[in-house]
């Protein structure tokens, strides 16, 4: 990236953000598994807030379903001062669902609000800490003075945390009736929202980016994979986050339906307690992983839907290492390498995995099966999931294996390794190693994009000998589509912005 140049002009195309065409009158219904509970942008990093957040909400900058960095909210932006100050031209003309101007302001208020008190009371705030303030340099330019350098930051600023809110709005109403009553700059105002069963839009006729050819927009909360794969069947939905993988082929049989699977960020590993008992031992961690058949278990389990993976990310993220191949399911070197460590036969370990995940279950019984057939046996313990995430993984109170799942929202290692390997992270409770901790400061450090290759690559190389995790697989994001909807524009993250869509 070479950062004094002007990296973005109007200029710039917005296929999928600038539209023109007639208007299509419709409803398209749309199922996500889960209800954020808070439509507030600094108070999530859930990708079902994701899946909606695009719709009501813009960025200064915003991502493409083909996952390109384009003009948001600011249609320029240039790196000065050495890199320590970043300038964003800002749109003209612009309104909030509500009326009041997007300009200068409402961006400092945005960051302001994100980097403050507030902020502190949500999961946001640190993947924007190398802001140190926005400074209002008149009311269609502002400045981002950097405290250090964050070679990801263009890609976070599309991101969640970094949408712009209304500061009269949110003053006068409060966070928290701005949490169930959003409102934003994007293609649909929100109407209605009924927690746990349905979050209802309209179309912004004045959209910046041309209006919506959609009349309304209505999210049913569905959790169970089956019942969104039915409702889809029945034609009550038109789109669905979650089918079951058996349904598949069901679902494409269907001439009304349509099922599109594709590359995605989500990547699984069974992450080791390098604290606990037989696994402070590497080479027995790699054992273990020698032991298990992940190809069969793709091809078994999930029916194809996902790509091996070496490391904990998927081939789409920055810093991924295609010459980097899994270690191979060999089980009789595995027993070999566990006979020599003084790993008894019959030694038992604990699973830790999230209960709801039914594909997962299976993946995990798999992973035990392999396990026993070394000579270790595996208890599995399903957990909620929101007890696993939020009191045992941080707590360090896990078994000998746990399972992690990891989005790569920025689709750069960093963010991934960084948040599993450096010392004392959430999501690092048994890791203290000061070498893996110097090269992930030495890469979140630099601007240069081919020395932070490398580096992210030998963070990999090292992550992989060491053995801190079983790398599992990168999911497949998949869809269940209705054919009466048109020009869906499907992401691979999840992040939907029906501004093209129509229904027939």
């Amino acid at each position: 990236m070479k950062l004094k140049t002007l990296v973005a002009a109007t200029s710039f195309a917005l296929a999928s953000v600038l539209t023109t065409g007639a208007h299509a009158a419709g409803t398209l219904n749309v199922a996500i598994h889960q209800d954020p509970g808070n439509w507030d942008p600094i108070a999530t990093f859930l990708v079902s807030w994701g899946a909606v957040g695009s719709q009501v909400f813009d960025g200064l900058i915003m991502r493409t379903p083909d996952m390109k960095l384009v003009p948001g909210l600011a249609t320029k932006w240039e790196f000065l001062d050495n890199n320590t100050k970043l300038r964003f031209t800002l749109r003209e003309g612009v309104k909030f669902h509500n009326g009041e101007p997007f300009n200068a302001d409402a961006v400092k208020f945005t960051f302001d609000r994100l980097l403050g008190d507030e902020g502190k009371k949500g999961p946001q705030q640190s993947n924007y800490n190398a802001i140190e303030k926005v400074v209002v340099v008149n009311a269609h330019t502002v400045d981002f003075l950097l405290k250090n350098p964050d070679p990801v930051l263009l890609t976070k600023l599309a991101g969640y945390g970094a949408m712009i809110v209304p500061p009269k709005y949110i003053t006068e109403k409060g966070s928290a009736y701005f949490g169930a009553n959003p409102v934003g700059t994007g293609p649909f105002k929100f109407t209605e929202y009924k927690p746990k069963v349905s979050l209802s839009f309209e179309r912004n006729a004045s959209y910046w980016g041309g209006a919506p050819k959609l009349d309304n927009l209505v999210y049913r909360f569905i959790t169970e994979p089956a019942t969104q794969a039915a409702e889809l069947q029945a034609g009550r939905i038109d789109v669905a986050n979650q089918i079951p993988l058996a349904m598949i082929d069901t679902l494409k049989k269907d001439s009304k339906l349509a099922v599109q699977s594709m590359d995605g960020p989500v990547a699984l590993a069974m992450r080791y307690n390098t604290q606990r008992g037989i696994m402070k031992n590497k080479e027995v961690r790699k054992a273990l992983t020698m032991a298990v058949d992940r190809d069969a278990i793709i091809k078994s389990i999930l029916l194809g839907n996902a790509k091996p993976i070496a490391s904990f990310q998927g081939a789409l993220s920055f810093g991924n290492d295609p010459a980097l191949k899994p270690l191979p399911f060999n089980p009789a070197q595995a027993k070999a390498m566990l006979a020599k460590a003084g790993v008894k036969p019959g030694t038992q370990i604990q699973i830790d995995f999230r209960g709801s995940d039914s594909n997962f279950r299976e993946v995990a019984q798999a992973v035990a099966s392999y396990l026993q057939g070394v000579g270790i046996v595996a208890s599995l313990k399903p957990y909620d999931t929101n007890v696993l995430l939020n009191d045992i993984i941080p707590a360090g109170k896990t078994g000998e294996m746990w399972q992690n799942q990891w989005g790569g929202w920025t689709f750069d290692y960093d963010n991934t390794a960084y948040s599993m390997y450096y010392t004392k992270q959430r999501w690092n409770p048994f890791d203290d190693d000061a070498k893996l901790n110097a090269l992930l400061h030495t890469q979140r450090n630099t601007w240069d994009q081919a020395a932070r290759k490398t580096t992210l690559q030998q963070i990999a190389r090292y992550v992989a000998d060491e053995a801190l995790e079983m790398p599992l697989y990168s999911l497949n994001t998949i869809y269940g589509l209705n054919k009466r909807a048109k020009n869906l524009a499907l992401p691979a993250d999840g992040r939907f912005r029906f501004v093209d869509a129509s229904v027939d």
